[in-house]
């Protein structure tokens, strides 16, 4: 069983800055993709940022130049550094990981809460 496990979010003021981590843990675990997404109330999910295995990023156009995603492979921990916050980041963000052991898989974080005050 894989569990993912995120810190980070919480309450800062528009231009702050926050760090995001999760950390994934299990046996026999070799991770793939790891993500950030988000997804405001009644909207879709939103990709934040992704990075490969060998560390080849991608952005969503919104948080280019602001946001920069990360990842400890020997750690199992991907994280997403967010600078020049703007209310509209404003949301539930979550990690998703991708995994080939023990099985192929997708698998979610429990979500962590970001608010960007004006």
């Amino acid at each position: 069983q894989v569990q993912l496990v995120e810190s980070g979010g919480g309450l800062v003021q528009a231009g702050g800055s926050l760090r995001l981590s999760c950390a994934a843990s299990g046996s026999n675990l070799s991770i793939t993709s790891m993500g950030w997404y988000r997804q405001a109330p009644g909207k879709q999910h939103e990709v934040v940022a992704r990075i490969s295995a060998d560390g080849v990023t991608s952005y969503a156009d919104s948080v280019k130049g602001r946001f920069t995603i990360s990842r400890d492979n020997a750690e199992n921990t991907v994280y997403l550094q967010m600078n020049s916050l703007k209310p509209e980041d404003t949301t539930v963000y979550y990690c998703r990981v991708v995994t080939t052991t023990p099985i192929p898989s997708i698998y979610w974080g429990q979500g962590t809460q970001v608010t960007v005050s004006s």
